[in-house]
């Protein structure tokens, strides 16, 4: 048994356009899976590639429809997509309370589901990872939709193990921590010489994550060498959850 080797399955990684989706990817495709790509907007590419909003309601089942039309022996599902639409607690609305759950939470729900329903009429099998956050276990300040969403992606990533464990399914995740993506970088940068440096020395390995620090976990967790875990969650994040105090 070729124990890392994805050669024979196929992946839908979805926020596949940019950043950690981006990389996990190109990752899973290095191992030898045939990947299927997704992002918000149309661009050119290589592999099959499908733009939606997955916040709309339809959304989820019909890129799980064409993903199977593209790839009929689809077995691994990659839940990337999301983004961060927080203001500060009490100018918080409906409507963006709302806009952080459809996608981050809901969408990532009903991908699953419709995937499962996809596989369990083939016969049960496969493998899904669920990329939450640190956010999940620590919250930040003006983030409290971004940290219930992702907090709820982590129960979801136990429970579904639960629940899909007798189709043959394993559901595992992945928690980045500070990780240097589009998303990011909009407020990295400006504050390089505060925050930045602040992250740098609570990060025990000394340096902010790259996008394709988060690839290896995920190939992983979805090769056989993982055939016996589901339900867990791999921290992403140099150490920074580690230690209160980081280096001095």
């Amino acid at each position: 048994m070729k124990a890392f080797s994805l050669e024979g399955h196929a992946a839908l990684v979805t926020g596949s356009s940019q950043g950690i989706g981006q990389a996990i990817a190109r990752g899973l495709a290095e191992c030898g899976a045939r990947i299927v790509c997704h992002g918000l907007h149309d661009q050119p590419s290589e592999v099959p590639y499908f733009a939606c909003d997955l916040a709309l309601p339809e959304a989820p089942a019909d890129l799980i429809e064409k993903a199977f039309t593209a790839e009929p022996a689809l077995d691994t599902l990659i839940c990337n997509a999301g983004s961060f639409f927080d203001t500060p607690f009490l100018e918080m609305t409906g409507q963006e309370w709302g806009r952080t759950m459809n996608l981050n939470l809901s969408a990532t729900f009903f991908l699953v589901q419709a995937f499962v329903r996809r596989r369990v009429s083939l016969g049960g099998g496969g493998s899904i990872v669920i990329v939450s956050s640190t956010n999940g276990f620590q919250a930040e300040a003006d983030s409290v939709a971004y940290d219930t969403s992702k907090g709820g992606l982590v129960m979801m990533t136990k429970s579904l193990a639960v629940s899909l464990a007798p189709h043959g399914i394993r559901v595992n995740g992945i928690a980045p921590g500070l990780i240097r993506t589009p998303l990011t970088q909009t407020w990295m940068e400006p504050r390089a010489n505060d925050v930045l440096k602040h992250y740098e020395k609570k990060i025990l390995l000394g340096r902010v994550g790259q996008p394709q620090d988060c690839a290896g976990a995920a190939a992983f967790l979805c090769s056989p060498a993982a055939g016996y875990i589901t339900g867990e969650i791999i921290v992403i994040d140099g150490g920074l959850t580690t230690t209160q105090i980081g280096r001095l």
